[in-house]
């Protein structure tokens, strides 16, 4: 499934080939091929604050959303930081600050408007009847980048799967145009589909709607059952395993693609890797490890990708070791910082070994930001991917939290069990070798489950 990188997001998409062919066809793949040529849409970026304190706060945001914006192809022309004293449940906004948006967006000529909060379905739809333009938020551009970026059958199953429970709530809005379709059965027990006044179109969408969860989940369990094997295969191999985790467009594939030429895809936009990608990387003590590329963790992320990309984000969680990349000249470096973190606790994987990488230490402009971070998070190396620096000290502290989950231990091992013999050679540490009679003497350094798979022949 691809998006055309011009055309709106879902339920926008639906709203357009619904008002023209009256279908209830949902097929995602016919609403892209119908706005294949659409033309980059004007939007107008809208983001509140309660207080005066979070104002450049709320302005920073507004830069992200417009560069999540410009990632999914749309143009922005406006962005306003929006005051309120609170939120109104049916509109979001205060009508006073409502008419200041209207009177901007019309003036601007812009062609939709979008909140960086989410809104509600009912919300959606008062807004858009005020503005008399298509309206949406944050998540449904997230949704939308998220789709184009997709890669892997998994990946794309996993958004459309969000992308159905995301579109399920706002199906009312789409048919508020039709009335009750009429029953044509015959009243003599023939059976008849629909009686009386009938059934909803949005009745009918539902089933349609339910369908497709089913059958997505169905496909997503059989590609999980292949991405487990493979987990397995790793755990078994007892290679440590690195995750490269953090806040999108941190710099995690520049990373990987330093460490080990993996060739990943970068680009300088949100979200440039969303398919985890896993290379073996041999490190300076000739210790063979697993590092993994993740999917970009962002502020506000949608529950809906958060449950959708479990199962690539259990990348994270499966790690032994977590590298948490942070792009330290950004200057809301720390918020993002404790977004990914957020993220991990909501996976499980609070309580995993961190080191915290300091990325991008050539382009800071603010040092205190750096003292900052080293204070938030101890164990932390400053590097540049980019231009290979401080890559020598990452490694002493990867080799430092490897250790920690190591164990010296001096085995006997029968020569007639040498298998057993080359996989210690292969995930160990060798201090020292001999041989007596018809065994292997070794003293090694083995990761603390390899040592507990060969208790019985540790000598005591």
């Amino acid at each position: 499934m691809t998006f055309n990188s011009h055309s709106f997001t879902v339920h926008s998409k639906l709203r357009y080939i619904l008002g023209k062919n009256m279908t209830t066809e949902l097929s995602i793949n016919k609403i892209n091929n119908a706005l294949a040529n659409a033309e980059p849409k004007k939007a107008l970026l809208v983001s509140v604050y309660k207080n005066s304190s979070q104002k450049h706060q709320c302005e920073e945001h507004l830069q992200e959303l417009e560069l999540l914006v410009d990632t999914f192809g749309m143009k922005t022309v406006q962005k306003i930081p929006c005051f309120i004293r609170k939120y109104d449940a049916s509109l979001f906004v205060t009508t006073g600050k409502l008419e200041e948006l209207i009177l901007a967006a019309d003036t601007s000529k812009v062609d939709l408007v979008i909140f960086d909060d989410e809104i509600t379905p009912g919300q959606q739809r008062n807004l858009e009847k005020a503005f008399k333009k298509t309206v949406i938020d944050r998540t449904e551009v997230i949704l939308g980048v998220f789709a184009q970026r997709a890669q892997t059958k998994e990946a794309r199953l996993q958004i459309e799967l969000a992308q159905v429970k995301y579109q399920a709530p706002r199906l009312k809005r789409l048919w508020t145009h039709l009335s009750r379709q009429s029953g044509t059965g015959s009243s003599g027990g023939g059976g008849a589909y629909l009686k009386g006044e009938g059934e909803k179109q949005i009745e009918i969408d539902r089933r349609i709607l339910k369908k497709q969860v089913e059958q997505l989940q169905k496909e997503i369990r059989e590609v999980q059952g292949h991405r487990d094997t493979q987990r397995v295969s790793r755990v078994k191999s007892e290679i440590p395993i690195f995750a490269i985790i953090g806040y999108t467009n941190a710099g995690k594939s520049t990373l990987l693609n330093t460490m080990t030429d993996a060739n990943v895809f970068v680009e300088d936009k949100l979200f440039a890797t969303l398919d985890t990608t896993t290379r073996k990387f041999t490190m300076g003590n000739n210790q063979e490890i697993l590092l993994i590329d993740t999917v970009g963790f962002i502020r506000k992320l949608p529950h809906l990708l958060v449950a959708a990309f479990k199962s690539t984000l259990e990348e994270a969680i499966q790690a032994d070791i977590l590298l948490h990349l942070v792009d330290v000249s950004h200057p809301m470096a720390e918020e993002q910082a404790a977004t990914t973190f957020d993220v991990l606790k909501e996976l499980g994987a609070g309580e995993k070994p961190v080191i915290t990488v300091l990325n991008k230490v050539d382009k800071v402009t603010d040092p205190a930001m750096i003292d900052r971070m080293r204070i938030l998070y101890p164990k932390t190396v400053q590097i540049s991917a980019l231009h290979r620096t401080g890559f020598e000290e990452l490694q002493e502290l990867m080799i430092q939290e490897m250790n920690k989950r190591r164990k010296l231990v001096e085995l006997r091992i029968p020569q007639s069990e040498y298998a057993l013999v080359s996989e210690v050679m292969r995930s160990g540490k060798i201090v020292k070798q001999s041989y007596e009679e018809n065994d292997v003497l070794l003293s090694v350094e083995l990761p603390l489950a390899l040592a507990n798979k060969l208790e019985n022949y540790i000598q005591k």
